[in-house]
């Protein structure tokens, strides 16, 4: 598969450049409007907003031997690569690409203040329509919609744009799915990127380390209604009619919005063929196999079994999977912009009103043939366990032992630099993403009660905090 990089998305780029004012302005104007959202939370306290600075995440891990960089600069490639209909994009996807999705606030993260997912439903000659849930300066999203027409579930991704009309396409007529009916029938729920930064020491984390972590603090956790559990690799286990397919050897997963995927090969080869429609080892047919659309042999992309180099032999996959696993951790702000000690009051007061029982500061990895990932510390602050959320956040889809309710509780590593939050990016403000957090049955209706009933400057120092990571 050929490599072309950020300059073959140039025509795109300069759509998107020419709105850009437009965009700020807006941005800044729902910026505002979350603002004074929060005086219905009885609150003064204000979130600091998008941390200034250059990207605190973006590099490789410290400590990689030339052979592993060999493979991360490989993987960085293949992210940042810009796909077509010849490489086998399609024939339905999300984007183009996977650094279109992680940029925010480098390549890596989550989703950046422009969506280019508006641009690109034309780009190219495409003849798709922009979903009325996505706009310029929202977040990227996937559409899932959470029943089938005959009422059983269905939780799985309906890609929102095809290849129809683009180069290399002639004769394919594909539609759109009915995204307005199935909104007005309140069938299509949301996910945003999750970022991939720190993922390989997440990776390492042994099973023993997180079930430890759970058991910790168990009679006050139990006060505060928190029971939070493992998603596991389980063959078979189902909740609401849905069968987990993630496996069967009995492992705890803890990647994506529900802890649903175990490694990051997996999480590679299935966001690929999901998100941009692209065949792979893992994953070896089409999800759209409508015959006038089938452009390329299958699988798409494969390891090169006739390459004599070892990183030209790998596959996109290992490479997107070496990627992730040596992107480095990022790190929290140097400079202190709102002052060291509110900060420091901030994270004390963070394990004080119990948010540090779910988002656990840290864990320590296992011994790794990678000695950059062997016996490190995970600032991550997540158990890695899935909690049940309550009504409010409910998105009614199941993923393995994950229910409708449940999520695994977001690392919150280098949120001083996300513009949206939540598992559908519904808000950019801190204030209204923790709120969220309370409604009828949640598992943090207790702690969250506590943070509002801090003081004001006590409420500050949290928010402050945790824009400092």
């Amino acid at each position: 598969m050929k490599i072309r990089v950020c300059p073959a998305r140039a025509p795109i780029r300069r759509k998107l450049v020419a709105l850009m004012p437009a965009v700020v302005l807006t941005w800044a104007v729902g910026l505002l409007v979350f603002q004074v959202q929060i005086a219905s939370f009885g609150t003064n306290a204000q979130d600091p907003g998008v941390r200034g600075g250059g990207a605190a995440a973006g590099g490789p891990l410290a400590g990689l031997t030339a052979q592993e960089a060999e493979y991360f600069t490989a993987g960085l490639e293949d992210f940042e690569e810009v796909e077509d209909v010849p490489d086998g994009m399609g024939p339905r996807m999300n984007l183009d690409g996977c650094g279109s999705c992680h940029s925010q606030p480098a390549i890596g993260g989550t989703s950046p203040a422009v969506n280019p997912q508006v641009a690109f439903a034309t780009a190219d000659g495409g003849r798709d329509s922009v979903p009325s849930f996505l706009s310029l300066n929202g977040p990227v999203r996937e559409a899932r919609f959470v029943r089938n027409r005959d009422g059983t579930p269905d939780g799985g991704v309906h890609a929102l744009f095809t290849i129809t009309g683009r180069p290399g396409a002639d004769g394919c007529r594909l539609a759109q799915p009915d995204f307005e009916r199935e909104l007005a029938n309140r069938n299509v729920i949301f996910r945003i990127p999750t970022p991939v930064f720190g993922l390989g020491l997440i990776e390492q984390i042994p099973d023993s380390a997180i079930l430890a972590n759970q058991s910790s603090s168990a009679s006050t956790k139990s006060s505060l209604g928190i029971r939070g559990r493992p998603n596991y690799v389980v063959s078979g286990r189902t909740i609401s009619g849905q069968t987990n397919n993630n496996g069967n050897d009995g492992t705890i997963a803890r990647f994506g919005w529900k802890a649903q995927n175990k490694s990051l090969l997996l999480f590679a080869g299935e966001a690929y063929n999901v998100e941009m429609g692209i065949t792979n080892e893992l994953f070896q047919t089409e999800r759209e196999e409508t015959p006038s659309c089938q452009f390329t042999p299958h699988p798409n992309s494969v390891s090169d079994m006739n390459a004599a180099d070892p990183v030209a032999f790998t596959s996109s996959i290992e490479k997107f999977a070496f990627f992730m696993r040596m992107l480095a951790e990022p790190k929290p702000s140097s400079d202190r912009p709102n002052g060291s000690r509110s900060i420091s009051n901030g994270k004390a007061l963070f394990s004080s009103v119990g948010c540090a029982f779910c988002h656990t500061p840290s864990f320590t990895t296992a011994r790794s043939q990678i000695a950059a990932l062997s016996r490190k510390q995970v600032n991550l602050f997540s158990d890695l366990l899935v909690h049940d959320m309550g009504d409010g956040l409910a998105d009614g889809v199941s993923q393995g032992g994950a229910g409708p309710r449940e999520f695994r509780t977001a690392p919150l590593w280098g949120l001083g630099q996300r513009i949206f939050f939540l598992h559908d990016g519904r808000t950019s403000n801190l204030l209204t993403a923790i709120k969220a957090h309370q409604s009828s049955g949640s598992e943090a209706n207790e702690v969250v009660g506590a943070f509002f009933n801090l003081g004001e400057s006590q409420k500050q120092d949290i928010l402050n905090f945790l824009r400092s990571l």
